[in-house]
């Protein structure tokens, strides 16, 4: 069973992070009270996944993530962020941190966010096997509607970068965050023209209507199509969907720390945090993201 840290000063804060974990039943969560007390645990015994705040005493959340980066390389660590921390948070994501949810949209995204990155882990770890014998630079896959699809493929891919011996452990994690991200915006809102105002009303209806059209025509036979090409100096995606596309003018400017707190591209700001290069089309139905060694 895998184990969950929550890293909070307020035990009401790490009592709702608790609560919002309750779907995920095969889950072990321990707390901490702040990060000292996080670092001694992690090295009694190291979990799976951390979740911490940003403001605490004694050692705060940049620092808890410098410390596990530096101790513990394979430990991903997801932030929660809160009014005023947006400039800590994004500062803590380039130094390291797998990922972040809102204090503000806990109920909304920390199971999801949660699992997503745990499925990576696991996912990651049964294809270990298979990477003795990939033999090429550049990998095309074309995925059918399917979410389940999503961290499987991430998985191989941040395998590949391990197995090659790009960049370390933190930033291959920070890619795959950028290119989970970026599948999940070409299958759901590309292909499936499923829109996140949706969720306001709960996960529910959200996730009914992405069953609903992957099932159904136009949306059924659209595919997202990822490119993978990878040289000494750098690796390079592209993902394109077979959707309409969107105006990317409209994106928010996912270069102010603001943009954190904002629900509407928070995947927009993880992935230009975590590339070097992040471009769109004309149209928005295809990304290419670089990342240099």
């Amino acid at each position: 069973m895998p184990t969950l840290l929550i890293v909070d000063d307020n035990p009401v804060d790490r009592e709702l992070a608790v609560r919002c974990l309750a779907p995920l039943h095969d889950l072990e969560v321990i707390e901490a009270e702040d990060g000292r007390q996080a670092l001694e645990m992690i090295s009694a015994s190291v979990p799976d996944l951390v979740l911490t705040d940003l403001r605490m005493p004694e050692l705060d959340g940049l620092e808890l993530v410098r410390e596990t980066g530096e101790r513990f390389a394979n430990l991903p660590v997801i932030l929660m962020t809160a009014q005023g921390s947006e400039k800590i948070a994004a500062k803590a994501l380039l130094e390291g941190a797998a990922s972040y949810v809102p204090k503000a949209d806990l109920v909304e995204f920390l199971a999801e966010t949660v699992q997503q990155m745990l499925g990576v882990s696991l996912a990651r770890r049964e294809r270990a096997d298979v990477l003795k014998y990939l033999e090429s630079s550049e990998s095309r896959f074309e995925l059918a509607n399917d979410p389940a699809l999503i961290s499987p493929l991430v998985a191989y891919l941040q395998d590949d970068l391990e197995r090659t011996g790009f960049a370390d452990e933190q930033v291959r994690s920070q890619i795959g965050t950028a290119l989970h991200e970026a599948l999940s915006n070409a299958m759901i809102h590309g292909n499936l023209e499923v829109s996140s105002e949706l969720r306001k009303n709960g996960t529910d209806p959200f996730r009914a209507a992405i069953r609903e059209r992957s099932r159904s025509e136009p949306w059924a036979s659209r595919r997202v199509h990822c490119l993978a090409e990878r040289s000494s100096d750098q690796v390079r995606y592209v993902i394109r969907d077979e959707g309409p596309g969107f105006d990317t003018s409209s994106l928010p400017d996912p270069t102010r720390p603001e943009s954190l707190l904002k629900a509407q591209g928070r995947g927009l700001f993880l992935i230009s945090s975590f590339m070097d290069e992040v471009e769109h089309n004309r149209t928005g139905n295809e990304v290419r993201l670089i990342k240099r060694a």
